[in-house]
């Protein structure tokens, strides 16, 4: 079975590639964040696969439900992924177009998971810490998880740095029954 990213990729491509010649990225970011909101609500995604929908109607729901902000130019997305049935992808769509944004603006957000709250000066080290490794504009969003037990695991696009006390365990626990 083909990965929803692989299948999501083309559109999300040609969106940015029209975004980015018609100097819109912004509001097309925008649009395809809330429209990616919008297509994971339950009672949104039924109506979405509702099999007596035409694929015109379930692009014209989906739009009515984005509002007035979204310009033709989205609208006519809508309607290629739902004539492909392929609205589903919208969560897909909408984040690998905000990488692609983020490539171009060479910027990266960088998630951290800790087992208790960063402080302001931590977050602060932290982002200096990974602009100076990454040598681009940081973004940085956080969470707690205390079951990491300590540490911090740290998510920037492909780079995974697992420095909690949980992943350094079950590392050990890894090299002593080999």
């Amino acid at each position: 079975m083909i990965e929803p990213t692989t299948l999501a990729r083309p559109y999300a491509r040609a969106a940015f590639e029209h975004a980015r010649s018609s100097g819109e990225l912004a509001s097309w970011q925008a649009a395809l964040s809330e429209l990616a909101a919008i297509s994971t609500q339950p009672k949104v995604a039924e109506a979405l696969r509702d099999p007596n929908q035409t694929a015109g109607q379930r692009a014209a729901t989906l739009a009515a439900l984005a509002g007035e902000d979204s310009s033709e130019a989205v609208g006519n997305l809508l309607a290629i992924m739902s004539d492909n049935d392929r609205l589903s992808l919208l969560p897909e769509v909408a984040a690998i177009f905000e990488q692609l944004k983020q490539a171009i603006e060479s910027t990266v957000t960088v998630h951290v998971t800790t087992a208790y709250p960063l402080t302001q000066a931590e977050e602060e080290a932290l982002s200096e810490s990974m602009h100076s490794k990454l040598d681009r504009s940081i973004t940085l969003t956080s969470e707690t998880d205390p079951s990491l037990l300590g540490g911090a695991l740290i998510r920037a696009d492909d780079l995974v740095i697992d420095g909690s006390v949980r992943g350094r365990l079950n590392k050990l626990a890894g090299t002593l029954t080999q």
